[in-house]
């Protein structure tokens, strides 16, 4: 018999349409109001990797209205371990990970909009993604992107949380500008680069991803839903081993009024205003160069320059160029974006930029 296929346009379901809701809004504190409630909530999710596929899957499934996925990846085979939404089918294209999880929550409820950015969050785009959302949701696997939307949240009065794993610990927190402590009350800076574990030295495993994510989702519909009242505003430590759970009460951070965000109302990360910054990217021996431009590169016209020196036929969708010249791997979005794998110096990286794609 032949299977289905999966690319087939959709038969509309028909019936009442909150019966796929049935076993939530019976539950006493969601409720008709509470799902409607989530019916008109706008959310942006910033990175679409482990714990922002567990996300975007809770939430859409749970039936928000409108999800912003913002992510400037693309699916790799070491990502099917944890990052619920995709598969291999998706590391063959090469997709990038926002369009490949909008694919997806799209076969999952059609109900939901689900907007799909495939680009960098950085200091001169995130205020801009953010616009009209009523919740923020942090599926990054950075410090520096967690402190930028802590900016944005606290500069605009945006909820949003927190979240964060790495080998079988993780931590989540709810922050309420205003009413809670933000981040930086509790971690003025970064920690230096080096001194905490990352992916590449400690390995993460799924079950702490999901953990993390769910207790995330958790917070975010009680938000959505207007019971902040209900809110675990305590800082949340998991040991996914052992089965500890730890949490710990941080409003005297608030309360002691030296934040230079929240009290000072100091946006340094947010004021940078840099859209060409490069990044080294946690465990993948490669580095992000800049991106940001106004105009769209012309992908095929770059997929032809470089095929005479590329060790095999440049790959080239709507979203992105990928090929392979010397020991390196470029990828180019459309924004004039690159990850340069192969490397994990900037300088070095730099150098492949301006060398095969242009300064």
């Amino acid at each position: 018999m032949a299977m289905p296929d999966r690319n087939q346009t959709q038969v509309p379901l028909e019936g009442d349409p909150l019966a796929r809701y049935s076993r939530q809004i019976v539950f006493g504190k969601i409720g008709a109001e509470g799902q409607e409630k989530l019916r008109e909530a706008r959310v942006t999710l910033i990175g679409c990797g482990a714990l922002g596929t567990v996300i975007a899957d809770t939430l859409v499934r749970a039936g928000i209205g409108f999800l912003r996925i913002v992510d400037r990846d693309y699916v790799e085979l070491n990502n099917l371990q944890r990052q619920v939404l995709f598969d291999e089918r998706d590391v063959a294209e090469g997709a990038p990970k926002a369009a490949a999880a909008a694919e997806k929550l799209a076969r999952i409820n059609s109900q939901v909009a689900v907007e799909a950015v495939v680009a960098d969050a950085h200091s001169g785009t995130i205020e801009t993604y953010s616009d009209g959302a009523s919740l923020l949701l942090d599926g990054t696997d950075n410090f520096e992107t967690r402190f930028l939307i802590n900016d944005v949240a606290v500069k605009h009065g945006l909820p949003w949380v927190y979240g964060a794993c790495v080998g079988v610990t993780g931590m989540v927190m709810p922050i309420i500008p205003g009413k809670t402590p933000c981040l930086r009350c509790i971690w003025e800076q970064p920690p230096p680069p080096g001194l905490s574990p990352t992916c590449d030295t400690a390995g993460v495993l799924a079950p702490v991803v999901h953990l993390v994510a769910s207790l995330q989702c958790m917070e975010a519909l009680k938000i959505l839903m207007g019971r902040v009242d209900e809110l675990n505003r305590r800082l949340v430590q998991i040991d996914a081993w052992s089965g500890c759970f730890d949490s710990f009460d941080m409003q005297d951070a608030l309360a002691a009024g030296a934040c230079p965000c929240c009290s000072r109302r100091q946006f340094d990360y947010l004021d940078a205003r840099s859209g060409g910054r490069t990044a080294a990217l946690c465990g993948r021996d490669a580095v992000q160069i800049g991106g940001g431009h106004e105009a769209t590169i012309d992908l095929p016209g770059v997929a032809a320059k470089l095929a005479p020196v590329a060790k095999s036929p440049p790959q080239v969708n709507r979203y992105l160029l990928r090929c392979k010249v010397e020991r390196y791997e470029i990828t180019l979005f459309r924004d004039g974006r690159a990850i340069i794998k192969g490397t994990s110096e900037p300088d070095e990286a730099r150098s492949v930029y301006a060398r095969y794609v242009g300064s």
